[in-house]
């Protein structure tokens, strides 16, 4: 069976003994790991995590995302240069974690848009960005497991196709690719298409359903993806990603205007909707 994570987005960006309490409960339900943002500037807050979470028994991984001001695919140089020092920032703080994964869309600045499509030297420059902070990487053994967005969220990447043209443009062992359910909901033709692209650098999985709720109780076609996970043979994680309002100030940047599902709701079903789906399908 994959190991199964929870991205606690679902409570809060922020990293703090506050979550202590939280990842205790998150261990009862069974999980194996636990997901954190990358965003909080403490360092020592990272490193009093890392050292909880694994006293508990439990892994971590990691999410981050870019903003405007240091975005690879940016015609500035300067851009691309802070772009770079940001993310050997998150390797930093994931390393703190004890996480060897870096998931999310830091290929772009996220909700920055330019009135057209992508251009091939766009993924050139965030392959060069890329490259690099994964040489970075590689001295504390995290890979890049890099994620397309909708359309809504993101130009350079919303499908797997695009996706493994970035990772091709990296060209580094560390650079590989993730898959996200919720995404490829509103991108993709079908979940088995997608994972076949993507199967020969899939690193992370992200379960998510079509209105961030609890995992099973959406549009999301769940068997597909599940067999066609277990076609593919994928070995990581299974980790929900879900979104409520209990951050504000996260919840308003990725425009999250109600709520979908109770925290633990989505945690305490979600997990079991995995262990059966899991089970059902030989993953």
């Amino acid at each position: 069976m994959n190991k199964i994570g929870f991205n606690v987005l679902a409570w809060t960006a922020a990293v703090s003994d506050d979550l202590f309490p939280t990842i205790d409960r998150l261990k009862k339900i069974g999980y194996d790991g636990v997901e954190f943002y990358l965003g909080a500037p403490d360092l020592s807050a990272y490193q009093r995590m890392g050292n909880y979470t694994r006293d508990a028994g439990l892994e971590t991984t990691s999410v981050m995302t870019l903003g405007a001001d240091e975005n690879p695919v940016s015609e500035s140089a300067s851009v691309r240069s802070k772009a770079l020092d940001k993310i050997k920032w998150g390797v930093d703080r994931a390393h703190a974690l004890n996480s060897k994964i870096i998931c999310g869309p830091f290929h772009s600045a996220h909700t920055v848009f330019v009135n057209r499509p992508a251009k091939d030297e766009e993924y050139a420059l965030a392959g060069e960005v890329l490259h690099a902070a994964a040489e970075y990487a590689a001295s504390a053994d995290i890979v890049f497991a890099l994620e397309a967005l909708n359309r809504f969220e993101c130009y350079l990447c919303n499908t797997m196709e695009q996706l493994n043209k970035l990772v091709q443009a990296a060209n580094h062992p560390n650079v590989r690719a993730m898959f996200d359910t919720h995404h490829s909901n509103i991108e993709e033709k079908s979940y088995a298409s997608a994972l076949t692209t993507i199967a020969p650098v899939l690193a992370h999985v992200h379960i998510s359903e079509n209105d961030r709720g609890t995992p099973g109780d959406g549009q999301v076609l769940w068997d597909e993806a599940f067999a066609s996970l277990a076609r593919v043979q994928y070995k990581g994680w299974l980790t929900i990603e879900a979104f409520s309002r209990n951050d504000p100030d996260f919840a308003n940047a990725i425009g999250v205007w109600r709520e979908f599902s109770d925290p633990w709701d989505i945690a305490e079903k979600g997990y079991q909707f995995i262990k059966e789906m899991g089970l059902k399908h030989g993953l």
